[in-house]
């Protein structure tokens, strides 16, 4: 019989650990091969709403039987449950990164810290940290976990919250559920305002205020669809009501982490929110003990997931992270590779959940002086195991607690903030003052060009002079004659002085900025830390409608990414048949999409008469030597090498391009 002042037992709804494993597999998966998984990072709108929509209910739930909510024992819980493998696995990767990945030291005190004061997600966007960009800088094996941080903002602070609308709307269901939905909404359009199509949308995929319509969502639909007020009987028309809108739930799920590239403008502009929404009309109807969906979403597999999809997203990036580091080849091993990283990761994350986060979430910290003397005085099979296991987690505390230590003492400027990533800093920062006068330039050079070519006589004659100047400058005024030893022409390196350019590429074309910009002076450079393919085509067609793109275009896209057919016709047909386009090709070793983007190249290529495939990969390929240890930007022995190939190619094929209309 239920006591005053209790609360009835929660029905525990075990198709939950479906979504749970939908949402950890995902977020896995993207971060192994986002071209096939483009869109798991969704993965964690669903751990999201969980949680706004399960805290939302058990919190009103003991509001309505009690009239209070007993906050001290709700924190302790969430301490019990998060803190112990969120400490194991912060110390234990502190451990490796002192002992094997000493570059990544420095800032790994603050980082630790935000981590353990749930502020992460803050300190990535002030810190510059993105979430897209996994080259320009030492990737952090604590990158995924700003996740975390706004949940557990959430566990703080929204109880408080719900605590209050409570009390103020008097346990109205329609005003609580009008300001839970009222902040989601204020939360998306947020996203989408602050969105700008060629910026790094790290801010937005971080920061708090804009991720709060997930957790929102959940928290309305627990003010309107409470678990223990769901009536378990209901009539076949109503079940199969429920069971239809449970199947457009997890449909349009399923459609989105298929197709819904996390660098479109449109997963900004509503993607994210629509997921969300679909998100929870699933979890409405598997907590609807009338409904077929918990049933549907519950079985071993996805319960063993569900169970342990704490530790399997925590422990996946540190694993992901410093097994790539010590086997870069990951393109030639697409399939190897990833299926040895998901072992690793599941196997660490069982340890953990026998070990650590199961054990001490049911510990009764009462009980310690209990323990301890048992620990050091027990002789049983399991006690043995449990002094094994708390000596290897004092070591990993001892060995983390030096590690941040030493990042303190590290200068940041030396590790974190890498030559490189100085390098491409200064050189985009260079490259945006640059772009306005060049893009005007360009403009103006079009319109002269299209006022000359109404005059066949006088176009052809000032083509013949242009060369001939070009050959008189080349002995008189030569230029870039370092770049000679490179295989240039003092006349390519004249004629290259007078050609307009407009060039789309990413950190790999920032990286080689100086010396493109120093052989094509009046190259227009649109190129952005992480940027992919996807998001470039409405840049291409804007310019194209101001009448402020080249005839010839330069694309350096693939190291992010790949990309479809389709997607790369679209990009085609924006450049428009009568420009002519030399596309760099992808070295890229590290990532799997290497192949797959140099074949989709080559594919195209075959397809479109002005599409010509600048051969990096094949040139650069035998010459590690060439790039910074990421094995993908050209360091300083090979910039030259990479600026002075393309710039050949170019040339080479413009002057094929002038030859061809006099052969005919």
């Amino acid at each position: 019989m239920q006591r005053a002042g209790q609360t009835k037992k929660r029905r525990f709804i075990t198709g939950f650990s479906g979504l749970r494993t939908i949402g950890v597999l995902g977020v896995i998966l993207y971060h192994l091969n986002p071209n096939i998984f483009r869109g798991g990072y969704l993965g964690v709108p669903i751990f999201l709403a969980l949680a706004g929509y399960l805290i939302a209910d058990q919190v009103m739930r003991e509001l309505r039987s009690t009239g209070h909510f007993r906050l001290r024992r709700f924190y302790g819980r969430r301490l019990k449950k998060i803190y112990p493998t969120l400490i194991v696995m912060l110390f234990a990767t502190s451990t490796y990164i002192v002992l094997f990945q000493r570059n990544l030291l420095a800032n790994l005190h603050k980082i630790v810290a935000a981590n353990l004061l749930n502020y992460y997600n803050w300190w990535q966007i002030f810190n510059g940290q993105s979430y897209f960009e996994r080259f320009a800088n030492n990737e952090s094996p604590f990158t995924h976990m700003w996740t975390l941080s706004i949940e557990n903002q959430f566990y703080i602070f929204g109880p408080l919250l719900i605590i209050l609308l409570f009390h103020l709307f008097k346990n109205n269901r329609k005003w609580l559920f009008n300001t839970a939905l009222l902040i989601s909404v204020i939360s998306g359009l947020l996203m989408a305002v602050l969105y700008q199509p060629h910026v790094d949308p790290s801010r937005l995929y971080y920061g708090t205020d804009t991720r709060l319509f997930s957790i929102f969502l959940g928290v309305a639909l627990a003010f309107v669809w409470p678990t223990d007020r769901l009536r378990g009987k209901v009539g076949n028309r109503d079940r199969w009501t429920l069971d239809v809108a449970g199947l457009i739930g997890i449909a349009g799920m399923l459609w989105l982490i298929f197709t819904l590239d996390a660098q479109n403008s449109w997963t900004y502009r509503g993607g994210m929110f629509l997921f969300t929404l679909f998100t929870v009309l699933a979890i409405a109807v598997i907590a609807h003990p009338g409904a077929d969906w918990n049933r549907i979403m519950s079985n071993p597999f996805f319960d063993w997931v569900g169970s342990r999809s704490y530790g399997l997203y925590v422990y996946q990036f540190p694993v992901m992270i410093f097994f790539e580091s010590k086997f870069p080849d990951v393109a030639n091993h697409p399939i190897l590779y990833p299926v040895i990283e998901v072992v690793l990761i599941v196997a660490i994350s069982e340890v953990s959940y026998r070990w650590i986060e199961k054990p001490i979430g049911q510990f009764d910290f009462r009980r310690i002086g209990e323990w301890f003397s048992d620990l050091f005085h027990g002789n049983t099979p399991q006690e043995w195991i449990t002094r094994t296991v708390s000596a290897i987690v004092a070591l990993i505390m001892v060995g983390g607690s030096v590690a941040v230590v030493q990042g303190a003492q590290t200068n940041p400027d030396a590790a974190d903030k890498s030559e490189l990533a100085q390098k491409i800093k200064a050189n985009a920062k260079a490259n945006d003052k640059r772009s306005k006068s060049q893009l005007a330039a360009i403009k103006k050079a079009n319109e002269e060009k299209k006022k000359a070519a109404q005059n066949k006589s006088l176009s052809e004659s000032l083509s013949k002079s242009q060369s001939a100047a070009e050959e008189s400058r080349a002995k008189e005024h030569p230029v870039n004659q370092d770049l000679e030893k490179y295989g240039l022409t003092q006349v390519q390196l004249q004629r290259a002085q007078q050609l307009p350019i407009t060039a789309f590429g990413d950190s790999v074309m920032i990286d080689g900025q100086p010396l493109l910009t120093r052989i094509f002076p009046k190259i227009y450079i649109q190129a952005n830390v992480g940027q992919q393919m996807v998001n470039t085509i409405d840049s291409v067609k804007n310019l194209s409608a101001q009448g402020a793109m080249a005839d010839v275009v330069l694309v350096g896209l693939g190291t992010n990414g790949p990309f479809t057919m389709d997607q790369l016709d679209q990009f085609m047909q924006a450049v428009g048949q009568n420009r002519r386009v030399y596309w760099i090709n992808a070295r890229v070793p590290t990532r799997q999409w290497q192949g797959q983007v140099n074949s989709t190249l080559a594919d195209a290529a075959k397809r479109y008469a002005n599409l010509h495939i600048i051969d990096w990969f094949a040139y650069a390929n035998p010459h590690n030597d060439w790039f910074w240890n990421d094995q993908v930007h050209p360091n300083n022995t090979g910039s030259p090498y990479y600026a002075t190939f393309v710039a050949k190619e170019v040339l080479n094929g413009e002057k094929n391009a002038q030859q061809a209309p006099e052969k005919k």
